[in-house]
């Protein structure tokens, strides 16, 4: 065998270990693997209080029959909409993921071996807000340059409970893949993350101005920033949600004759039956009440069913 062909086979494999192929050397020198690593870091700081470094990320570009052989085992899958209805996908590991979890449900998170499962849609409705907050800071971080175009836009759609499907989601085309290497917890939690997009960049179909034909790449780029930014305001305003044991109907005056050391019976209330509502009394999901840390705590369901406005 020839020294060259040698070479080109060791570039090949090279190639094919990386899990897609490197971009171009005439490309310009891509901004998305630094944006990324602050926009996971800020969004789980600000989302969960959670420490979590980028240790390491890398950028390929994959065919979708190469990209589907790379998520995690039972990692979460998350869904991506962008402009013009593209589809991409984010799969974070089980490691990276039980410690997000556990941090939000406990204040902390534990250094016990992780045990791989499957994730649930409880999981992915409690990782969706998390997941929006780093497309925000992607797409803030990554403002004036060429890899808006293919990243900007990104926001979680759906969850899936099988990597099956991708497949027939996805389109067939070219996938720019950043593979992201997590550390949790100062150590505690270390596991991958990637997110998948379509390469192409919908900016560069020309759309018509009022004025008679200069396409608007630049206004769309700027809007799409603005309409980031609301949506990073929006999602930072506070909710409050009230978690209601029972309910009781009596006349005004039996209530006007409460006082102090009175019982008041709740005949109907049981522990699995609190219900978690919103302002105006929304009713979201039921739930059990319980302990975790020495605080009263409220366990949700796997997969979690609004309860009915008929229900007391």
């Amino acid at each position: 065998m020839a020294v060259g062909d040698a070479a080109a086979g060791i570039k090949v494999l090279r190639r094919k270990a990386a899990g897609g192929r490197a971009l171009p050397p005439d490309h310009p020198e891509p901004r998305a693997p630094r944006a990324l690593r602050r926009a996971l870091a800020r969004a789980a700081q600000a989302d969960c209080g959670l420490a979590l470094a980028v240790t390491e990320v890398r950028l390929a570009e994959v065919s979708l029959a190469e990209l589907l052989e790379q998520p995690e085992p039972r990692a979460l899958l998350a869904v991506l909409e962008g402009p013009g209805d593209r589809l991409g996908f984010l799969a974070l590991g089980p490691a990276p993921l039980a410690g997000i979890i556990e941090q939000q449900t406990t204040g902390a998170v534990g250094r016990t071996e992780v045990v791989a499962r499957r994730p649930t849609r409880t999981d992915a409705a409690m990782c969706a807000g998390l997941i929006d907050h780093a497309m925000t800071e992607l797409e803030l971080g990554l403002a004036g340059t060429a890899d808006l175009g293919w990243a900007g836009g990104f926001r979680y759609a759906s969850f899936l409970d099988d990597p099956r499907p991708l497949g027939l989601l996805l389109e067939d085309v070219g996938y720019r893949v950043l593979t992201a290497q997590l550390d949790v917890a100062g150590g505690a939690r270390q596991g991958s993350l990637l997110l998948a997009l379509p390469a192409a960049d919908p900016r560069r179909r020309a759309v018509p101005t009022a004025q008679g034909g200069a396409p608007t790449t630049e206004r769309a780029s700027a809007e799409r920033v603005w309409r980031a930014d609301l949506d990073r305001t929006v999602m930072a305003s506070p909710a409050s949600l009230q978690a209601v044991l029972g309910r009781l109907r009596m006349p005004l005056a039996a209530a006007l004759a409460w006082k102090p050391g009175d019982f008041v019976v709740l005949s109907q209330a049981t522990l699995d039956g609190v219900t978690l509502e919103g302002p105006g009394g929304k009713r979201f999901v039921r739930a059990r009440l319980g302990q975790c840390g020495g605080h009263r705590a409220l366990r949700l369901p796997c997969d979690p069913v609004p309860p009915t406005d008929d229900e007391e």
